[in-house]
């Protein structure tokens, strides 16, 4: 009975002391800190404060009291600082986690032996070394690991073959050779069994899919890395295309999506090109993408959106989209109305055997995509050949929707001012319209930008010369030199141009994909200059001001007013930025702290030195116990000064 009351008073008078040392040490600090930090941090400081105590002997309940409460605080203090530095915040709740944290790392470790293998297998470890040649070689050498960067990717799975394809538009960030051979990356795996196929069919739709389809077949028309493809037929007589998720595709692409993460991460810290790059943006922009392809809701919604702002457009009957069956799709399965057709890259005898118009036919197509991109917002980001159809019926048909592209009404307005420039020929529109899309610095030359444009356009825009995907290159390497930075969104609207161009060339050899989007930006302008638009454009505009023109006369008569009897004045603000505030506080804090911590040591030191003053313990003084108590607050607020410096140094950008 003793024995339990005793631990029963040892266990209140532990938690409270544990929680008072771990908060006062946070609050000295500055941090939010999780319970397990928290309670490691409170044991350690009683832990050191009971040392401390045998150490002190007697002295410690009497004039030294203080004394061994402050060392106490102070080693509380000094143990959650370097627990920070050495074990960031969100470490410890894995150390809880440990068996699933073990596994993780396991199989990241598994997963970085067999990446680095595939490097190395296809010539890339001098790469990943920082090893390469200069001068005549450079060219050369960059071709060659172009290709075994491709190669490596495609080995490395669906993770990575869909990061190459998307910095295969980036080419503001890549050598025109890595461009070239990443637009060339494919990924054939084999088909998933029957069984898992049915399991996942079954586990989405609730019940056997025996309920929802008359026929189903088993072999499928087509296997990516993520899902795969199959034709059926629904009970209710139509045909189907069906497409089912692979069982694993979640868990492998959340293992190199952490694995992508952690080296991005490491790019931005450790070296200027990653830094330059914004690759830790460029991979959560990347995620978030792979992630909306996962689930196959997003891709119906899409079409869904698509297929409503393409019905408001002048070629909403150009070109065709499967009926999404919505009671049937789930997170992993899409079905979608079957499309008799032929895939583009096969239909060139059968366009030939009808008669079809090519040319026709792809004006039709780069104007259905221009109207999404310009007037919709919403637009299929990658219309490569083998998601256009040729139909039964002379018309052509887009699949796969899973990757579109989004761009705001601002952006887009910038986008048809800056074909409106290149139809116009005119550098400085050009420039203004540029300058709109990209992300701009405050130091930008403007009037250089202009030449280097204006030469740019004389090279590629010309009479008698043909725009090719290297206009595009030229003119991303031209926004990266001048320090500008190119957003996801028009990325890939340029991404989505540059793929319907291959498009295009299957069905018209030489189709000028520029010229005809300069056309339909022209002729979209005309359309909006008649006079019934004008008039439309012109009363949203005033309705739009009427608030603000009938303050108008009231405040110019107040500004009149002012000016007649020499009140007018112009206040300015300083420090109206909420950042700036919070800059200035922060280093005043700081400075103050510094100079509290540093004048308290040397009084503390000065104290200790003398010999006057009443004796309460010994030959302890009462000036060397103040000058005691001081030192260890010194202490602290020097340990609270120096923890500031290399917390703040630690979130500086780029390190």
């Amino acid at each position: 009975m003793e024995l339990t009351l005793y631990l029963f008073i040892a266990a209140v008078t532990l938690v409270p002391t544990v929680a008072v040392l771990a908060i006062g040490a946070r609050r000295l600090l500055g941090l939010r800190i999780g319970t397990v930090r928290a309670a490691l941090t409170g044991l350690v400081a009683m832990g050191a404060g009971a040392l401390i105590g045998a150490a002190m002997g007697e002295a410690r309940r009497g004039a030294l009291v203080s004394v061994h409460i402050g060392l106490t605080v102070l080693v509380a203090v000094v143990f959650l600082a370097l627990s920070h530095a050495l074990v960031p915040a969100g470490s410890l709740s894995e150390v809880v986690r440990w068996p699933q944290a073990v596994r993780r790392r396991v199989a990241r470790t598994r997963r970085y032996t067999e990446l680095s293998r595939i490097a190395i297998r296809h010539g890339l470890g001098g790469a990943l070394r920082g090893r390469g040649r200069g001068g005549p070689e450079a060219v050369a050498e960059r071709k060659r690991l172009a290709a075994g960067v491709r190669l490596a990717l495609e080995e490395a799975g669906a993770t990575f073959v869909k990061l190459g394809q998307v910095l295969s538009t980036r080419c503001d960030l890549l050598p025109v050779e890595f461009v070239e051979e990443l637009t060339k990356l494919q990924h054939q795996v084999p088909a998933e069994p029957w069984a898992d196929v049915e399991r996942v069919l079954t586990e989405e739709l609730g019940e056997d899919p025996g309920v929802f389809f008359a026929e189903f077949d088993r072999e499928p028309l087509a296997a990516g890395s993520i899902a795969q493809v199959h034709r059926a037929r629904l009970t209710t007589g139509e045909e189907v295309v069906v497409k089912v998720q692979r069982p694993g595709a979640r868990s492998v692409v959340d293992r190199d999506l952490d694995i992508l993460f952690r080296m991005s991460r490491k790019l931005e810290e450790h070296t200027a090109w990653g830094r330059d790059f914004g690759a830790v943006d460029l991979a959560a922009g990347f995620a978030n993408s792979l992630n909306e392809e996962l689930d196959f809701r997003i891709e119906a919604r899409n079409m869904a959106t698509i297929r409503a702002a393409s019905e408001r457009t002048e070629k909403a009957s150009a070109v065709r989209m499967p009926h999404v069956h919505g009671e049937l799709c789930t997170r992993r399965v899409l079905v979608l109305d079957w499309l008799t057709g032929v895939p583009l890259n096969a239909a060139g005898a059968l366009i030939e055997e009808r008669g079809l118009d090519r040319t026709g036919m792809a004006r039709q197509l780069l104007e259905w995509i221009l109207e999404q991109i310009l007037i919709g917002g919403v637009f299929h980001a990658d219309p490569h050949p083998g998601n256009i159809m040729l139909l039964e019926d002379g018309r052509l048909g887009l699949l796969d929707f899973g990757s579109v592209g989004r761009i705001d009404r601002v952006l887009r307005a910038a986008l048809r001012n800056l074909l409106l420039a290149v139809h116009h020929n005119n550098p400085v529109a050009l420039s203004d319209a540029l300058l709109e899309l990209v992300d701009r610095r405050e130091d930008i030359d403007e009037i250089r930008l202009e030449r280097a444009l204006g030469r740019f356009m004389a090279r590629h825009l010309t009479p008698g010369v043909r725009p090719d995907r290297k206009m595009f290159a030229d003119l991303f390497l031209l926004v990266a030199r001048h320090g500008l930075t190119m957003p996801p969104e028009i990325a890939a609207t340029f991404r989505a141009l540059a793929t319907l161009e291959g498009a295009m060339e299957q069905m018209v050899p030489g189709f000028d994909i520029v010229a005809e989007a300069r056309s339909f930006a022209a002729g979209h302008l005309e359309r909006e200059l008649n006079p019934g638009s004008i008039g439309q454009v012109l009363a949203e505009e005033a309705l739009a001001l009427a608030p603000m023109l009938r303050r108008l006369p009231r405040r110019v008569e107040r500004i009149t007013d002012a000016l007649e009897h020499g009140r007018l004045g112009v206040q300015v603000r300083l420090l109206a930025d909420e950042r700036d505030r919070r800059f200035v506080r922060s280093l005043v804090h700081e400075t103050l702290l510094t100079f509290l911590g540093g004048i308290t040591g040397l009084i503390a030191v000065l104290l200790l030195g003398t010999d006057h003053g009443p004796v309460l313990h010994d030959s302890l003084t009462l000036l060397q116990l103040i000058g005691y108590n001081l030192l260890v607050v010194s202490c602290v607020v020097v340990t609270r000064v120096v923890f500031g410096i290399f917390h703040a140094q630690r979130r500086l950008p780029g390190r």
